[in-house]
C-alpha cells in the first residue's frame, strides 16, 4: 500500500444504521464531532437510512451541509440492520471502524478508549458490554439467555453479542459478509475469518430519549435460527459431507444393525421353537427402516452439497494475512 494512502487514511469511521430516528440524529452527530475533536481524531460518519418513513433522510442531508465528514446512504425500502451495516462497512475508510445505533443509547464518549484497545492493545475487534441496561425486564431477560447460548455455541466469551457499539480493525469489516440478521453474530463471523483477538469493554448505556424501539420479540426467533446457520456455516460451510455424511452414516448403521438384530432374533426363535412375533408387528422394525432411509437421504444431501461446493466460484478463496 502506498505511503500516501496510509497517511491520508481517516482515524475513525462511524457506521450508523438508522430507521425513523429524525429526532436524535443532530445530537448524535454533534456528540461524535465533539469527541473526535477533543481527541484530535480525523473521522467520518456514514449514516445508512434503512427506508425511513419520517424525515430522517432530510436531516442527514442537512447535517452533511454542516459537517463535511457526514456521508449518507439511503435504501429504497427497509432491508434491515445487516444490509445497512454491509453497505456501511463497504464504504468505510477509517483505520478503526465503529458501529453505533442512532437512538443515542450508545455513547460516543467510548470511541477514544475502544480505538486505543484496537491500536495499542492489538485487538481485532472490541465489543461493548452494556453491563447496566435501561431496557425493560421483558427485553433484558431474553437477551441474557440469548447471550449465554451464543457464548456456549461459539466459544467466544462476550457478555453482550447484540450491543450496537463495537469497534473493528478496518481489515476485519472488509473480510466479512453481513447478511440476513447476522449483525448479531459479527464476532462469530470475525472469528471464522481468522480474527480471534476479540475483546470487550463495559460501556455506558443511555436511556432512550426519543421514539420507541424498532425491534420486537420476533428478533429472538430469528436470532436463534441465525445462530444455528452461522454455527453450521462456520464449521461445515466448505465441507457439508462431514456433517450430513457422518450423521447419515451413523443413522444407517444404527437402523441397519437394529433391523438385522430383529431378523436374526426371529430366526433364532424359530429354530428353537420359541414364541415369536412377526417382524412387521414390531414397531422397532419400522423405526429401524426409517433410520436407514433417513441415513441414506442425509448421506446423499452431504454428497450433493459437496458437488455444489466444488462448482462454487469461491471454493478456493482464502484470506491471506501476510506474504513475502
Amino acid at each position: 500500500m502506498a505511503q500516501a494512502e496510509i497517511k491520508d487514511r481517516l482515524d475513525v469511521s462511524v457506521v450508523v444504521p438508522l430507521y425513523n430516528e429524525e429526532e436524535s440524529l443532530g445530537e448524535l452527530v454533534a456528540w461524535i464531532d465533539r469527541v473526535a475533536k477533543a481527541s484530535n481524531l480525523t473521522y467520518e460518519v456514514i449514516m445508512i437510512d434503512d427506508g425511513s418513513s419520517d424525515d430522517s433522510w432530510a436531516v442527514v442531508e442537512q447535517l452533511s451541509q454542516k459537517y463535511p465528514s457526514i456521508h449518507g446512504i439511503r435504501f429504497a425500502r427497509n432491508y434491515g440492520k445487516s444490509a445497512a451495516l454491509y453497505c456501511g462497512f463497504e464504504a468505510a475508510q477509517g483505520e478503526v471502524v465503529f458501529t453505533m445505533d442512532a437512538d443515542l443509547q450508545d455513547s460516543p464518549d467510548e470511541i477514544p478508549e475502544m480505538r486505543r484497545m484496537i491500536i495499542e492493545d492489538g485487538y481485532d475487534m472490541v465489543s461493548g458490554w452494556k453491563k447496566k441496561r435501561y431496557d425493560p425486564a421483558g427485553k433484558r431477560l431474553p437477551s441474557k439467555f440469548f447471550n449465554w447460548t451464543a457464548r456456549f455455541v461459539s466459544g467466544i466469551k462476550l457478555h453482550d453479542f447484540n450491543c450496537g457499539l463495537k469497534a473493528y480493525r478496518r481489515k476485519v469489516v472488509k473480510s466479512i459478509e453481513v447478511y440476513g440478521e447476522m449483525h448479531r453474530y459479527i464476532p462469530i463471523l470475525a472469528k471464522h475469518a481468522g480474527f480471534k483477538r476479540i475483546g470487550e469493554k463495559v460501556v455506558k448505556h443511555q436511556e432512550r430519549k426519543y421514539g420507541v424501539s424498532k425491534f420486537g420479540m420476533e428478533r429472538m426467533v430469528k436470532g436463534y435460527l441465525d445462530l444455528i446457520t452461522v454455527s453450521f456455516m462456520s464449521h461445515f460451510g466448505r465441507s457439508p459431507m462431514y456433517f450430513f455424511g457422518s450423521l447419515g452414516t451413523i443413522m444407517f448403521l444404527v437402523g441397519g444393525g437394529t433391523a438385522i438384530w430383529i431378523i436374526l432374533a426371529k430366526i433364532y426363535k424359530q429354530m428353537h421353537g420359541m414364541y415369536l412375533r412377526a417382524v412387521t408387528d414390531q414397531p422397532l422394525f419400522f423405526i429401524a427402516i426409517l433410520a436407514i432411509i433417513l441415513g441414506v437421504q442425509l448421506f446423499l444431501a452431504g454428497f450433493l452439497g459437496e458437488l455444489i461446493n466444488r462448482r462454487a466460484a469461491d471454493r478456493n478463496s482464502y484470506k491471506i494475512d501476510k506474504r513475502f
